[in-house]
């Protein structure tokens, strides 16, 4: 097989244009590419009047040694095609099955791959299954009741569900998890082109599907689902898991994996009072930020519609004057922000797109990041302390509706009254107080700090009417449970796993993490007879 790097198209090219781009870059006949598999496509949009896609594709082609001599390009490349291979089993006997605690995508993905090599994993979720879910979430989101246990952070997917399904990652990948994560998620439904496009998403509408035939699947092949079934108490022994009690029954097993999500507090206070290992760790806050989508199109891709392009995205970082970290996170095309709350007489928000992003407004978390020092406590629970303090805070502000302010005026100090330009798009009710007013001075100075940073880069991102909405509090998990290169905490048999312990930051890479455990526990243990 040959790479191709570098080769450039107008992005309202044909596919019969990029087979002779390749052709002609190997000086060659199209009829010659006996096949053509795209690699990866990003968008090259530095001159806002030639928008162009840039490839890396593999073809295949006779005498590819030949070829390459020919062609003598360095970015024309011998390609060796590189797959995910899951570990072979152990030799050490389990006694009973494994157990799962959440099932969102770190557990989903961990639950997968056990129960297709034949270890039936148990997957204990406190929350409902996805369809009851979504319907308790939008009976929250019309009258503010809130089920503790199945909403926008708990419950089938995890809180990646109600968000806008971004399967990008940092993480790097010289095992391929990345890609067996993609080539999952096409096989349980997602659309072939996450597999090559540079920023995939999935959409909030998309994932739902996904993630229930995920549990089919695990269900199939001998594992066991579990709603409503939330983990009350674990049993440990001589420094060694025994089990756990959810729903009132003692399930007994040697092998747990904490895929539990980072908004599961309960349960970190549990842990914390059986005397499992666990840290403090730095983490970041802020607020949401809502323009018009157009205005992002039109300084991202030079116009305000772009029938190929869709909705334009943006990823911003600044260090602020007092030394903080500022930037944009999980940024919304098209989307809406969301009451997330999960706590009684406490409000979080997150951002949620569905799969055509063509809502009218682009959001984004605007967050600062927060050390241990600025929590105020001590403890491994110092940050979720903290989170709470924060959440009461904008709960109260409202009594219960989100918390929103337009920028010029928390900028001045000073109430909205009406909206400008932009037009609010919410899942929840809303209503306009002092965002100033819950949040500590540092994070305000930061936040405005950031924002006339990044009017240099995005045009019009300070615009007074620019709509923020607090408080963005769930960037990721404020606890880290430590664990060992074997990804077992040091109570024997636990393995801390996902965005929850502390190990991931987002979808995709709480999905590799779950692959990574499921291979540990693979390469230790023999599957159960069945």
């Amino acid at each position: 097989m040959i790479r191709i790097n570098q080769l450039k198209l107008k992005v309202d090219h044909t596919e019969e244009a990029l087979w002779s781009k390749a052709a002609k870059t190997l000086k060659l006949p199209v009829k010659e590419i006996e096949s053509l598999q795209i690699i990866k496509q990003s968008v090259d949009a530095r001159k806002k009047e030639e928008l162009h896609f840039t490839y890396t594709v593999d073809v295949k082609v006779p005498n590819e040694k030949t070829v390459l001599h020919k062609v003598n390009n360095v970015n024309v490349i011998l390609s060796e095609k590189k797959e995910y291979h899951f570990p072979a089993k152990g030799t050490e006997k389990m006694s009973s099955r494994p157990v799962i605690i959440g099932a969102g995508p770190a557990g989903l993905f961990c639950g997968v791959m056990l129960a297709r090599n034949g270890y039936r994993p148990i997957l204990l979720e406190r929350g409902e299954s996805v369809d009851e879910r979504r319907k308790a979430v939008d009976e929250f989101w019309k009258n503010g009741l809130l089920k503790p246990d199945s909403n926008v952070q708990f419950g089938e997917g995890g809180a990646g569900t109600f968000s806008d399904g971004k399967l990008n990652t940092l993480v790097k990948d010289p095992l391929m998890r990345n890609r067996k994560v993609l080539e999952l998620f096409v096989e349980f439904g997602a659309d072939p082109s996450i597999l090559y496009i540079n920023k995939p998403h999935i959409g909030t509408d998309v994932l739902s599907g996904i993630v229930k035939r995920m549990r089919e699947e695990i269900n199939r092949l001998g594992g066991e689902v579990r709603f409503n079934s939330r983990v009350t108490d674990f049993m440990i022994k001589d420094g060694k898991i025994t089990g756990v009690v959810a729903g009132g029954e003692e399930i007994p097993s040697e092998i747990l994996v904490l895929a539990i999500g980072h908004s599961s507090r309960d349960t970190f206070e549990i842990l914390e009072s059986r005397g499992v290992p666990m840290e403090a760790k730095a983490f970041a806050v802020g607020l949401r930020i809502q323009h018009p989508q157009k205005s992002i199109n039109k300084c991202q891709y030079g116009v305000e519609d772009h029938s190929v392009l869709g909705a334009a995205d943006y990823k911003l970082t600044h260090k602020s004057k007092n030394g903080r970290g500022v930037y944009t996170f999980c940024m919304c095309p098209g989307g809406y922000v969301v009451n997330a709350s999960s706590e009684d007489k406490m409000l979080a928000v997150n951002g949620m797109s569905y799969h055509d992003r063509a809502g009218e407004n682009a959001n984004s978390a605007l967050i600062v990041t927060v050390t241990p020092e600025d929590f105020g406590a001590t403890g491994p629970l110092s940050g979720v302390h903290y989170q709470r303090e924060l959440e009461k805070a904008a709960y109260l502000s409202c009594a219960g509706k989100i918390p929103i302010q337009l920028y010029g005026d928390f900028v001045k100090g000073q109430l909205s009254k009406s909206f400008g330009d932009v037009e609010p798009a919410f899942k929840g009710q809303y209503d306009f107080t002092s965002i100033r007013d819950f949040l500590p001075p540092y994070l305000t100075e930061s936040l405005i700090d950031g924002v006339e940073a990044f009017d240099r880069k995005i045009r019009g991102f300070k615009r007074p009417d620019a709509i923020l909405a607090g408080v963005e509090s769930r960037t990721s998990s404020p606890v880290r449970i430590p664990r060992n290169e074997e990804f077992e905490s040091s109570i024997k048999g636990i393995y801390p796993c996902g965005e929850g312990a502390g190990y991931a930051g987002g979808i995709t890479s709480a999905a590799m993490d779950g692959l990574k455990v499921a291979e540990a526990i693979a390469a230790r243990f023999q599957r159960l007879p069945i």
